[in-house]
């Protein structure tokens, strides 16, 4: 994988979990860690952050996700996720996977709206990559990348 497009699934997850944040944000209003795991997905996607840091940030929003339930957690999951992907570019559905499970805990009306969203704004370069992605892993995902 070019280093590119590395960046480009960083910027994508860093998308996916920063559209659940606020699921987290309202249980936690003076927890910054989800939020900080979504700014260092970006800034290594820019080349502002080292991926030694960005993998900080997501094991500090994976220890804020263990600290609630619900909706909160699956955000906090998503924004650990986008950070990790620094480190491991698969980790990039593990962002889309769990702002699409904190939709669906929040909110089931709003699930297609958000699968057709994460499809439609993914970057051009990586949409075919990711999309075999989701097919190839379609059971460890429990089947919610079905549809791609």
């Amino acid at each position: 994988m070019a280093p590119t497009d590395h960046r480009l699934l960083a910027a994508w997850a860093a998308d996916c979990a920063e559209r659940v944040l606020p699921m987290f944000e309202a249980e936690r209003p003076g927890d910054s860690r989800p939020a900080d795991a979504v700014a260092a997905a970006r800034a290594w996607a820019t080349g502002q952050c080292s991926m030694a840091q960005a993998r900080a940030a997501a094991v500090a929003a994976h220890a804020a996700a263990r600290e609630v339930q619900g909706s909160a957690a699956l955000a906090a999951r998503a924004c650990g996720h986008a950070a990790a992907t620094a480190h491991m570019a698969d980790h990039e559905l593990g962002a889309a996977f769990y702002a699409l499970r904190a939709v669906a805990s929040a909110s089931p009306d709003d699930l297609d709206a958000e699968r057709a969203w994460q499809l439609q704004s993914l970057p051009q370069p990586v949409a075919d990559l990711v999309r075999s992605d989701m097919h190839l892993r379609t059971e460890k995902f429990r089947g919610v990348f079905e549809w791609a």
